[in-house]
């Protein structure tokens, strides 16, 4: 079992976000909203929701809407407290963040997400900590990240989050050599990032969701150089475990993972939690039923989340 907590996490997002252009010309992509809410306030609202206390975002240049955003807005605060609007208050206050416990550090060159990780090392210090890449939007009934953590409690070391994909889809991924399988724990002997088709030891991927150990941030001071010319923060994975096996472990979660990298994926993660407003499932149902009939699609379920992703 671990005594040590994790608290604190780090958000890699100095990625320009080009797939999504022209808007995020001038808005970072983490600022732009599925329904009603940025993306990155359902990463940090994951990682509340697991116990992190401690937040950490990796930056770059243009990023500064993100950082007034989980700021305190006094002005508007006041205003709606005048106004008696209490629920829109409360909805504005959980976007804070209080002072002490964020921290932006920049990257300063897109080398990949092994040097964005690395780039928080002094932060981190000797602490396992946790890693949440905002375009994977996971939905659960308990958050994935939570669920990696009761996982590390028990055995320790470093836990990535994992899922089955398509074959032919493994060669976008880092994914795992398996060793052998323990209920929702992997035992991986090795972690190939993005192999060649045909090639992939599994079909069980790595998605973006890690609790990792101090020396995998020991691992990235080598800053190695892999897959796509970039440093790779599965090649310092792999090293982990090549170096002390068994202290890595693969975890299948419960829920349900969009691609919001993806164009396709954002829109799917759209309507899906659409879907599960009370608020909004009725009239956006029939509408999504008068588009489908439209277009001879067919007419959408309004089945809960689970059912429609698993249908996408």
């Amino acid at each position: 079992m671990s005594s040590q907590k994790v608290t604190t996490a780090i958000f890699p997002i100095a990625g320009m976000g080009t797939r999504f252009l022209p808007a995020t010309k001038s808005i970072p992509k983490e600022i732009l909203t599925l329904v009603d809410k940025p993306l990155i306030q359902y990463a940090v609202e994951e990682a509340r929701e697991a116990g992190i206390e401690d937040f950490i975002f990796v930056t770059s240049r243009g990023k500064g809407a993100l950082e007034d955003f989980f700021d305190v807005n006094q002005t508007l605060e006041r205003a709606l407290r005048a106004a008696g609007k209490t629920e829109l208050l409360a909805t504005l206050e959980a976007t804070n963040i209080d002072s002490g416990h964020v921290t932006y550090v920049r990257q300063h060159e897109a080398l990949g997400l092994g040097h964005a990780v690395w780039c928080a090392r002094r932060l981190v210090g000797d602490e396992p900590f946790a890693v949440i890449l905002p375009d994977d939007m996971v939905v659960a009934d308990k958050p994935c990240l939570a669920q990696m953590i009761e996982a590390h409690e028990e055995v320790g070391g470093s836990i990535i989050a994992t899922m089955e994909v398509p074959a032919e889809k493994a060669s976008s991924y880092g994914v795992l050599d398996i060793e052998e399988r323990q209920g929702a724990l992997i035992r991986p002997r090795g972690i190939v990032e993005k192999p060649k088709a045909g090639t992939a030891p599994s079909n069980m991927a790595v998605i973006g969701r890690y609790i990792l150990g101090p020396r995998v941030m020991q691992h990235l001071d080598r800053r190695t150089v892999g897959a796509g010319g970039e440093i790779q923060l599965t090649d310092a994975i792999a090293h982990e475990l090549a170096t002390h096996p068994g202290s890595v472990h693969g975890f299948r979660f419960q829920g349900e993972r969009f691609d919001c990298g993806s164009k396709a994926g954002f829109l799917q993660a759209t309507v899906a939690l659409a879907l599960e407003r009370e608020d909004l499932r009725g009239e956006f149902s029939t509408f999504l039923r008068a588009i489908a009939e439209q277009h001879g699609l067919g007419a959408p379920s309004a089945a809960p989340l689970r059912s429609v992703a698993a249908a996408s």
